[in-house]
């Protein structure tokens, strides 16, 4: 068997990623691979590197025989596809980092990998520098994977944790982060929750065999957060994140989204402060694994580029074994969240949308309550999202329907209406 497989790499983009991945091969001789061409889209600019490397015409690389892995670390997800399929349709293996590309086209790159028998690796395109695709494709079976609760998107984070320590609003920490350069090109994409929307729909699919498009996924982000909010849970003993959450319901349907949430402290995501992301999965028997690891930047994102690399010189591809040898599972929206709302004004608040509502605190100038909601009343509408409305989960949100009866009688009792 041929181990050691000598890898000559065609590289698509030479920003943050694509420059660092150069940098990190130069200091890893042992790997066997090499870079023989980078395709740019701008050759005027200056770049750290021979001229000699660079192209502007993708089919250089594209139709170089000797090139063997395609890496794909650009911006624009339809360009991105474009050279993926033709890459695996011409025999080459294909790393990408795009999260935007993948989980927009899951199902067309899964029916390339099976057609062409090509690996299609994307390790960078989740959580940067932690092995979490990897992990969940080998290591946890689906019917013991009770829940994956995730930090992915480091920009959101890093805003979230100045808002906290440093007391910051919500628009001064998000200048620091483009600053520090940890914000994408256009911040809304970190901000306002596409960029981990995107991730999650990803790993969906490796955890649970679920192929979901991220527009089906209940998803914001922390753009409504107030300063005000991050006093409420400092009081409560809490932390505010933009959590990704999927967990399997007792009907054995699967529960999943990205939302901002109140975290306990000393929960293993409560220490994941700054541009770092983090992973908890729980199983059956392997109780709460948590991964910790830098989610941005650019060696970081190079490294989980590399470990890709590396894993093709022994022809590694992910199995999909959630999807192709169990029975996949089902995404559902049958379900209730238990949430905290804070707002300006009561009439934006349609109370009867409620199941019930635990606390209410209307006095103050930020008017807040804690209550329970049927998740389809997230998807259908937006008031929750509109008129300064600022919508976080509660520390252990998900509600199955099967527990309902018996909590809404609870709540009644605690209330004083028998």
């Amino acid at each position: 068997m041929e181990t050691h497989k000598k890898l000559t790499i065609g590289l698509f983009g030479f920003g943050v990623v694509g420059e660092g991945l150069y940098k990190v091969l130069q200091q890893t001789p042992s790997l066997n691979a090499s870079i023989k061409k980078v395709c740019i889209k701008h050759p005027g600019k200056q770049r750290n590197a021979p001229e000699t490397l660079f192209t502007t015409v993708k089919e250089e690389i594209l139709n170089d025989a000797e090139i063997n892995v395609v890496v794909e670390v650009i911006d624009d997800a339809d360009a991105a596809f474009e050279i993926v399929s033709i890459a695996l349709r011409g025999g080459k293996a294909v790393v990408s980092a795009s999260k935007k590309m993948i989980a927009e086209h899951l199902p067309e790159i899964l029916q390339l990998q099976q057609e062409t028998g090509l690996p299609f690796l994307c390790e960078a395109a989740a959580c940067a520098s932690i092995p979490v695709i990897r992990n969940l494709e080998e290591y946890y079976d689906n019917d013991l994977l009770h829940s994956i609760k995730a930090i992915v998107n480091g920009s959101t984070n890093f805003i979230l944790t100045k808002m906290f320590e440093d007391k910051l609003d919500f628009q001064s920490a998000l200048l620091l982060a483009k600053q520090l350069g940890f914000a994408e090109s256009n911040p809304k994409l970190d901000v306002e929750g596409y960029d981990a929307v995107n991730k999650w729909s990803i790993l969906l699919n490796h955890a649970y065999g679920i192929v979901e498009h991220p527009d089906n996924i209940l998803f914001t982000g922390i753009q409504n957060i107030q300063l005000s909010d991050a006093l409420v849970a400092k009081e409560k003993g809490l932390d505010i994140k933009l959590i990704g959450q999927a967990k399997k319901l007792k009907n054995g349907k699967v529960a999943a989204f990205v939302l901002p949430q109140f975290v306990k402290n000393g929960d293993p995501l409560s220490f994941v402060k700054n541009e770092y992301n983090g992973v908890v999965i729980e199983s059956g028997f392997a109780d709460k694994q948590f991964f910790y690891g830098k989610g941005a930047g650019s060696f970081p994102t190079a490294s989980a580029v590399l470990s890709d690399i590396s894993a093709l010189r022994y022809n590694y591809r992910y199995e999909y074994k959630k999807r192709y040898h169990h029975t996949p599972h089902e995404l559902t929206n049958e379900y209730f969240v238990k949430v905290y709302l804070s707002f300006d004004d009561w009439k934006y608040i349609p109370r009867e949308k409620f199941e019930w509502i635990e606390e209410w605190h209307a006095d103050a100038d930020r008017k807040y309550l804690i209550g329970v909601l049927p998740v389809q009343e997230l998807i259908q509408n937006s008031w929750w999202k509109e008129n300064q409305t600022s919508l976080i989960l509660t520390v252990d949100p998900i509600i199955d329907n099967l527990d309902i009866i018996h909590l809404k009688k609870r709540s009644l009792e605690l209330a004083g209406i028998q």
